[in-house]
């Protein structure tokens, strides 16, 4: 027994599993009962605001451009589902607060196309998703 096995040993650590599922390559399909890999599973949402939103001031300075009658919106990020994570605003929890205030619906014609991803994707596409919807006038808090 080589001195790596007998610390392994001594420390309760098995050793390490040898073959084509010991590499942490996520190329590599899961086998029955083990977890697939959790790269993409984060998602962009988006949520309608009621109009009220226009009269915080900080929303009205951040959509100089906005066109009256285009909906506001609130565009955020999550390793959650869109639904839970619409859930937890309302209910305040790690939430914004235009959205706990605001949030009337989430709006997946927006979004539903570009889930899942991984989670620099999510964070790319968070922001340009906010960019494209207030170019097209929309009212948006991205945070």
């Amino acid at each position: 027994m080589t001195k790596r096995k007998r610390v392994r040993a001594a420390a309760g650590n098995a050793p390490r599993k040898k073959g084509p599922r010991a590499s942490t390559d996520k190329s590599v399909p899961a086998a029955a009962g083990e977890r697939a890999p959790r790269s993409f599973h984060y998602h962009v949402y988006v949520v309608e605001l009621a109009r009220d939103v226009m009269y915080e001031s900080r929303f009205r300075k951040s959509n100089p451009d906005y066109v009256p009658g285009k909906p506001c919106v609130y565009v955020g990020m999550t390793g959650l589902n869109p639904d839970v994570r619409f859930d937890k605003h309302k209910a305040g929890i790690q939430a914004n607060r235009y959205v706990r205030k605001y949030g009337l619906r989430l709006l997946p014609e927006l979004y539903e196309c570009y889930n899942p991803m991984p989670y620099a994707g999510a964070c790319e596409m968070e922001v340009e998703l906010a960019i494209g919807l207030r170019e097209q006038g929309y009212g948006v808090w991205q945070a």
